[in-house]
Formats: C-alpha cells, sequence, structure tokens
C-alpha cells in the first residue's frame, strides 16, 4: 500500500485511515535513506502499525542518491529497495529520462546502480523501477530481462497486465535452476574445496553463492 511522502499534509491522515488493519507493506514514496524509514517506523508504531514492512522508492530525489548506502541501518524493517526515474526526472530537470534506444541516460544509470547496490548492502530485494509503456510487450520483456541480468530480484509494474511478463523475467529458467543444484551438491560433496570443476568450468566461493540464491528464490 502507497502512502504519502514524509512533511506532507496527507500521510497523518493516511496512517490513521490504516489503524485497525494490517497491510502487508507500505510504499514509501520519495525516501532519503535511513532517515526517513525511521520517521515512518516510530510514526507507524505510534498509530499501532509496529513491525510493518516498508518498501522505500530510494531514487526520486537528488538527496536521495547520497544516501542510498545509509539503508543497512534500517534493513530489518524492509521489505526491498526500488527507484523511481520520472520523479527524479521532475527534480533535476532533465528532458527525457531514456535515450532513443530506450535505455536510461546516465544520470538514471547511476540512480538504478546505487539503487541495485543499496539493497544488495542491506540484504533486500533490488526491486526495479516501472516500465511505463504498458501496451508494449517487446518492451517490456527487454526491460525486464535486463533488470533480472543486472541482479534486481523483482520490478514493479505499473499496470496489471505487465505483471506475468515480469514473474516469467524473474523465474530462473529450468536450465538455471539445474545448474544451481549442481553447484550445490558439488559443494556438499566436497565440503572444504575453495574451487571445484563441473563440466569444464571452474566454480568458486561466487558461484555457490550465486547457486544458493537461485535456489532459494524458487523453494
Amino acid at each position: 500500500m502507497r502512502v504519502n511522502p514524509l512533511g506532507g499534509p496527507c500521510l497523518a491522515d493516511d496512517l490513521k485511515a490504516l489503524v485497525g488493519l494490517r497491510p502487508a507493506g507500505l510504499m514509501l514514496p520519495k525516501a532519503e535513506g535511513a532517515a526517513s524509514v525511521k520517521v515512518l517506523v516510530s510514526s507507524l508504531a505510534s498509530h499501532g502499525l509496529a513491525g510493518v514492512p516498508i518498501l522505500p522508492i530510494a531514487a526520486e530525489t537528488p538527496a536521495a542518491i547520497f544516501s542510498l548506502g545509509s539503508y543497512r541501518e534500517v534493513a530489518e524493517h524492509l521489505v526491498g529497495l526500488t527507484w523511481g526515474a520520472e520523479d527524479l526526472r521532475a527534480e533535476i530537470g532533465t528532458i527525457h529520462s531514456r535515450g532513443d534506444d530506450g535505455l536510461f541516460t546516465a544520470p538514471y544509470q547511476v540512480a538504478r546502480a546505487l539503487t541495485l547496490f543499496g539493497a544488495h548492502t542491506a540484504d533486500c530485494p533490488a526491486i526495479e523501477t516501472v516500465f511505463p509503456a504498458f501496451h508494449d510487450d517487446a518492451g517490456l520483456n527487454r526491460f525486464a530481462a535486463l533488470a533480472a541480468r543486472d541482479g534486481f530480484t523483482g520490478m514493479m509494474a505499473i499496470h496489471p497486465r505487465q505483471i506475468a511478463a515480469i514473474n516469467r523475467a524473474f523465474t530462473p529458467s529450468d536450465e538455471r535452476i539445474d545448474w544451481a543444484r549442481r553447484v550445490v551438491a558439488a559443494f556438499a560433496a566436497n565440503p572444504g574445496a575453495g574451487a571445484l570443476q563441473i563440466e569444464g568450468e571452474m566454480i568458486d566461493a561466487p558461484h555457490r553463492q550465486q547457486a544458493e540464491r537461485i535456489l532459494r528464490m524458487v523453494s
């Protein structure tokens, strides 16, 4: 459930409306690091909503960019970390956030990458921003595939018709799952090994970590 930004006139009314409910999570727009999460956590507790997890939209203002490394301080309150290109575009006055090739321009690539790293630093899911053109199925498939490739673990949808494509993009293929199982099994059979060979490929601790992450996703 999305609430209004901190410091605005509507957030208090949002929280009052939630009293007696138990939302699965709250999306916090225009978040600016751990400090914003701490303020919302305190406000939730005062409304009897302690423990509701938070999904900050973490890169919608210039100041937010410089606080993305701080979310590890409040990791226990997070259900993920995401970002938003459109609000940031309005904040910094750019004409477009994407080039003619459909890819983000340099300022937005920075915001995207720092959100990704901030999420992994906080050990929470990194959630890609929306793909606004919800009738462009090919564009959505390409965008979601790039996000999955780059280390995002999910993606926001701007329209229900996007959900199936997003789920497909972030679900490991049968081949990837089989690879992960073989890697984990190989290390289990060789405790203490620093590196192993599977079908001509050298694998070591980073491969094992990646394999374990894949199996957690599908468990």
